[in-house]
């Protein structure tokens, strides 16, 4: 062998070592819109629960207040909040809540990285170097993955016909309708690599990984679900989703029929209204404010309309305040008990983490959560990889529309994962 080939050797050799070594350890990238990530690793403490215990939770909280605590939400967490059930299990197996504290903060810029906790050893240097070097390369080691579809086109139509029955009876006024697509025994040998991969293609302001236990996040989300600096709290729910166009005119073409259509806009409202009455619920009086309102965001693979509304909070416990607005609007509906109760009984998986979310709250109590869309979720135990994707169904929405805004919705996820 020639010599170049011994090293290029020796130098797959240490990095399958790295990767072995980094494999197994807490691991948390959380992107904001910004362009900054802050990523955990290692695991000091943690919290997981299948039951919400508000008691635990706040203490839990207040002992590790001078600490950075990630969080992630399931979708189930609706059922103690909202007093529901689910007449189908987690086949992801998540935790309904987790709760923990990193060894180890860093907060990357494009400026380089700060330590927010914990030292700046060799091992942690060895660690940051390792995966900005892995997420740099752009030669994504990846295995080919197909996913189907659980629920077929036709039995998809089907339902909305029924849920569009509800709405005439006026049961409800707008369902945020999912189905799951789903591979089994599934090898990822490469986490990282896929989740880089990923986000390289759809370059989403709050994407997220997450490698906890036997479960990964591999999260492309585009949605903020709450933020919190000092008293101010905002939510910028999304509905409404166009396609890119093949060249600049037809995308701008993309841009103005969103902009302009009645149904989206119908449909991004009425959520602005159920999180506006959430958020009342620990506001202080007259603080509730629309400072954004079906605004047009584009991203890589798709353009979304956004809005955000803002309060000041009267209440600094992250249980209340997420008993007032979890689960967010965007993933339910309007009136939102009743909604949930409608798509526990038209869908035919348990979200799970999807539709759920994950975050960080800093030691000053301030923290940033996205809702987990547009997301691959792995269980390193059963090799089941998931994927959720759905829509937000109205009385005027056209089944064969919402159906093709799904595949847009899911098309750039599949795309990567089988290349």
């Amino acid at each position: 062998m020639t010599k170049m080939v011994l090293f290029l050797l020796f130098l797959l050799k240490i990095n399958g070592r790295k990767k072995m070594k980094y494999e197994d350890i807490p691991i948390c990238i959380f992107n904001s819109n910004n362009g900054d990530r802050i990523i955990g690793f290692e695991c000091e403490n943690i919290y997981e629960s299948s039951r919400f215990d508000r008691n635990e939770i706040e203490q839990f909280l207040s002992n590790n207040s001078e600490n950075y605590v990630f969080t992630a939400l399931s979708f189930d967490l609706k059922n103690p909040l909202l007093g529901l059930s689910s007449r189908h299990v987690d086949q992801q197996n998540f935790p309904l809540i987790s709760f923990w504290v990193p060894k180890n903060v860093v907060k990357l810029t494009s400026e380089g990285h700060e330590f927010l906790r914990g030292n700046k050893s060799s091992e942690s240097i060895e660690f940051l170097d390792w995966l900005i070097e892995m997420e740099t390369n752009e030669n994504y080691h990846t295995h080919s993955i197909e996913l189907k579809a659980r629920t077929s086109k036709e039995n998809y139509l089907a339902n909305i016909s029924k849920i569009k029955a509800h709405l005439q009876r006026g049961d409800i006024y707008e369902m945020n309708y999912c189905q799951e697509f789903f591979a089994e025994n599934v090898e990822i040998s490469n986490p990282l690599d896929l989740y880089f991969k990923l986000n390289q293609f759809t370059k989403a302001p709050f994407s997220a990984y997450l490698q906890l236990n036997e479960h990964l996040l591999f999260c492309t989300s585009p949605e903020r679900f709450i933020q919190k600096k000092g008293t101010h709290l905002l939510s910028q729910p999304i509905k409404g989703t166009a396609r890119r166009g093949k060249d600049e005119r037809e995308d701008q073409e993309l841009v103005d029929s969103l902009r302009n259509d009645p149904k989206e806009k119908s449909e991004n409202i009425m959520i602005v209204d159920l999180v506006r009455n959430d958020l009342s619920k620990i506001a202080t009086k007259g603080s509730v404010h629309v400072d954004e309102l079906c605004e047009i965001y584009s991203f890589p693979a798709i353009h979304q309309m956004i809005s955000t509304i803002s309060c000041e909070l009267k209440t600094s416990k992250f249980t209340e305040i997420l008993e007032a607005l979890f689960p967010m609007g965007s993933m339910t509906g309007a009136p939102k008990k009743r909604a949930l109760e409608l798509i526990d009984e038209f869908e035919d998986f348990n979200r799970g983490l999807y539709s759920g979310s994950i975050g960080y709250i800093d030691p000053k109590g301030d923290f940033d959560f996205n809702v987990i869309i547009r997301s691959l979720i792995y269980n390193k135990e059963n090799k089941r990889l998931s994927c959720g994707v759905g829509s937000a169904i109205t009385i005027s929405s056209d089944a064969e529309k919402e159906f093709e805004e799904c595949m847009v919705k899911i098309e750039k996820i599949r795309n990567v994962i089988a290349s």
